[in-house]
Parts: C-alpha cells; sequence; structure tokens
C-alpha cells in the first residue's frame, strides 16, 4: 500500500474541458512542479495539426493534467460503488491502487519529445522508453518526487506504462481501447480544433464504468455512450489526425531534420552550431540531452537555418516555418509504379526528390475485437449484463461492427506545391504539365493515351 500525505487544502486548475482538475495528493502537485512535467508546456499536443487547425495550440502538460483528472474520477466511482470487501473478489482496492493509477495518469506522456512523432522518426527515440527512464532514473526530479512515497514507487508507477502492473484495471485505466488518455485526447482535441463530432458523452462513460477481475467492464444501460465514443474517435482520426495538410507539414519537418543531419554528418552546416541536437545527429543522445529539446527549441534553429548557405535546408525551413505544406495525392497499388515517373518530374523541376517527395501513408483502427493471435492484442470493451455475463461490444452493437477490424486512412505521394502551377512562360512549365498530366480527381492516375506525350 501507497500513501501520500493530503494537501491541508485542495488545489485546482481551471480547465476548458473539465471546468476544475482537482489535486488532493502532495505527491501529484509535487510531481507537477517538477522540470520534467513543466517541460511539457512547451510541446504542443498535436505537433504539426496547428498548421491546419489554428486553435490546436494545446500542450502535453493540459492534456496530461487531464488524463489525471480522469483517472481520479474513475477511481472515485470505484471506491464509492465497487469497494472490495475482500481480496480476490474483483472489486476496487482503493488504498493498493489509487495512487499508482493516478500517478502514472499524470506522468504517462513525460517523455514526449520535441514534434514527438516525427522526431522519433528520425532519431530512433521512443517516448515510451523515455517516460520509464525519466520514472526510474535517479537523476530526475520526477523520480526524487516518486521515492518519497516509497523506494519501489517509480518502478510501480513505471510497470502502469509498460502494462506489467499486476492490477488490469489500473493498466485499462491508462491504456486500452476506452481509456483516460484517448477520452481526454479526443475531448481536448475536438475542443481546440472546433470539430464538433469529436465530442461525446464522458460524464456517462465514467458513470457506467466498473472493474471486474479481469479488467474494467460497461454496464449495458450505457453500451450506446461507448458507441458514440467509438464514432467520435473514428471520426477524428479521418477529419483531424489524418488532414493531409497537417501531414505535409510533417513530411516538410521530418526533411528539414533529414537535411540537417546529413549537412552535419558531411561537415557543411553553416556557422550555426546546433550544440543541443549534436547529440542525436551522432545518435549517442542522454537522458539529459532528450530532455533539453522542446519544440521552442526546434524553432529557434530553424529560424537560423532559414538563412543558411545550403538552398535545401534554407528553403525547407522557410516552407516549415512560413506554412507552405507539400501538396499531395492519394495513391494505390496499381498507381505506386508511376511514383518513380513522379519523382523524376521533381528532380527535373529543379527539386531534390530526396527532399522534396514523400510517401505517407496512414491508417486506424478505430475498434478491435480481441485476438490473442495478433502481434499486440488490443484490450477489448467488454458490456456487462445485470448478471454479470460478459460479451465483446461488437457483438452487442451493429454500429461498432460495421467498422470493427477496418483499418481506415488513406496512402499519399507528397510534393511542392511548385508542381502544380499553372501554364506560363516559366521554364519548367511542359515538366509542370507533363506532372499534371498523372493528376486525377485528387489522385494519382494513369494518363489517357491521347494525352501521354511519351
Amino acid at each position: 500500500m501507497y500513501t501520500s500525505p493530503l494537501l491541508p487544502r485542495e488545489k485546482v486548475f481551471r480547465d476548458p474541458v473539465h471546468n476544475y482538475i482537482h489535486v488532493e495528493h502532495k505527491v501529484i502537485l509535487d510531481l507537477i512542479n517538477t522540470t520534467e512535467f513543466q517541460r511539457l508546456r512547451r510541446i504542443k499536443q498535436l505537433g504539426t495539426s496547428s498548421f491546419t487547425f489554428h486553435g490546436a495550440e494545446h500542450t502535453r502538460f493540459t492534456h496530461s493534467l487531464g488524463v489525471y483528472e480522469l483517472t481520479r474520477q474513475i477511481c472515485n466511482n470505484f471506491q464509492q460503488n465497487y469497494p472490495s470487501k475482500h481480496p480476490g473478489d474483483g472489486l476496487w482496492n482503493d488504498d493498493e491502487n489509487r495512487l499508482v493509477a493516478l500517478c502514472a495518469a499524470l506522468l504517462h506522456d513525460i517523455g514526449h519529445g520535441a514534434y514527438s512523432h516525427t522526431f522519433e522518426h528520425i532519431f530512433g527515440t521512443n517516448h515510451e522508453h523515455i517516460t520509464t527512464e525519466i520514472l526510474t532514473s535517479p537523476e530526475t526530479e520526477v523520480n526524487q518526487v516518486l521515492s518519497s512515497v516509497a523506494p519501489d514507487f517509480p518502478e510501480a508507477v513505471a510497470s502502469v506504462i509498460d502494462h506489467t502492473y499486476p492490477n488490469p484495471q489500473v493498466v485499462q485505466m491508462i491504456s486500452s481501447q476506452i481509456d483516460a488518455d484517448r477520452m481526454d485526447y479526443l475531448l481536448r482535441d475536438a475542443y481546440n480544433t472546433g470539430t464538433k463530432y469529436g465530442l461525446f458523452d464522458v460524464t456517462r462513460i465514467l458513470r457506467v464504468m466498473r472493474p471486474y477481475a479481469q479488467g474494467i467492464a460497461f454496464e449495458s444501460d450505457g453500451m450506446h455512450a461507448v458507441e458514440d465514443y467509438i464514432i467520435c474517435r473514428f471520426q477524428m482520426y479521418q477529419q483531424v489526425y489524418f488532414h493531409p495538410v497537417s501531414r505535409g507539414m510533417e513530411v516538410v519537418l521530418a526533411h528539414l531534420l533529414q537535411r540537417a543531419k546529413y549537412l552535419y554528418e558531411h561537415h557543411q552546416l553553416g556557422e550555426l552550431t546546433p550544440t543541443l541536437l549534436i547529440p542525436f545527429f551522432e545518435s549517442n543522445f542522454s537522458l539529459h540531452d532528450y530532455l533539453n529539446l522542446d519544440d521552442g527549441v526546434l524553432n529557434t534553429y530553424f529560424i537560423y537555418w532559414r538563412e543558411d548557405p545550403d538552398d535545401a535546408l534554407r528553403d525547407l525551413a522557410h516552407r516549415f516555418l512560413d506554412r507552405k505544406p507539400f501538396k499531395s495525392v492519394t495513391y494505390s497499388k496499381e498507381t505506386r509504379e508511376l511514383i518513380p515517373k513522379m519523382r523524376e518530374l521533381i528532380g527535373a523541376a529543379g527539386f531534390n526528390p530526396d527532399y522534396y517527395s514523400a510517401l505517407n501513408d496512414s491508417y486506424d483502427l478505430p475498434y478491435d475485437a480481441y485476438d490473442p493471435s495478433s502481434k499486440e492484442p488490443k484490450t477489448q470493451i467488454e458490456i456487462m449484463a445485470e448478471d454479470g455475463t460478459l460479451n465483446e461490444l461488437s457483438t452487442l452493437s451493429m454500429l461498432v461492427a460495421a467498422i470493427a477490424g477496418r483499418s481506415t486512412g488513406d496512402e499519399r505521394f507528397y510534393f511542392p506545391k511548385e508542381m502544380l502551377a499553372k501554364q506560363d512562360d516559366s521554364l519548367f512549365s511542359p515538366i509542370y504539365d507533363q506532372f499534371q498530366r498523372y493528376i486525377h480527381n485528387g489522385a494519382l492516375s494513369f494518363p489517357r493515351k491521347d494525352a501521354d506525350d511519351e
């Protein structure tokens, strides 16, 4: 059993999504005030999506507080309505699990880096592994605060993040197909992007959640609220998270970092020494190096690179800072064979296709029924009848069954907007014209034979 002193008076944070976020335990307030957690104020929750949805300026800090608050409400519900009476009854043991759940919820994203997903792809970092390292490394303030609870408390909190904590109820609160993390980011992202279809009845969902021996289930009379959540998640991925313009900015960002890394490795980077990025260029970074980075640090380097002697680096920095996203078209298995031709035309127009073209695919499973044979089996959503019988959600809901197990998304080919220039007297007009013959209704397509001059 882990305990932490209560604050003399409850601390509250005003929040646009949850109204008030309540902090009762000293350890939670101490964690919020650590250097590592405050760093999350400087990392946007949605990365490049703010270039598409201008309100999406919210941070990992606000999201982490929101996940904590939802987890606190779940714990309150379980303690009030489903307290454990004896060991092994499958109900909620608040004394044993509450503090672990609250700290794991607050800290679940603390390992995210600057422009996290793009940065991870370029430099091979892993935010979940780094989260665990932040929790367990004696050099962090977070670890010191957690260790004040008990010597083994940091490892207990970290075990929730890596799904090895012995109580599945706590793990599923933070990581499952309907958890505090997903519920907060859907509501928060919908609020900040102005997309109303991302809203669902979170109050009802929290009300019908209940613990059982294998995890968390939902009472049958709340099934339609759970259905609504699944559909909202589907819509948010299609309309916000997979938006082609946001992905176009991600491509520019990725190529900008790749070009800088290439120039550094070949001793061609300009006079500015990107001191805080060198450990990543050299693939030899420490936790301290990682925590020194945030979105603002990268943006500062980009401002300097906008005047770099290298044409590609200078241009890519301009495109990213001044919002000049690459354009895109969808492609299929059949038309994928046209991509080398498209890259050739991009090169002929004066753009290095290694930095001015990209393939980008974004797919998501809106809901996936449990399959123990899959590489990463998902925890299925269980609906509990009055007699305690459990049924997997998609067996009861026609709506969820219609999208269960079906990946949704698309594959896109990205290129400079200049390739879509209208006919003019430019030297490259014939190249632009030929390039555009392979595009029809926003998709890569084979040109008509009478239109192909080759």
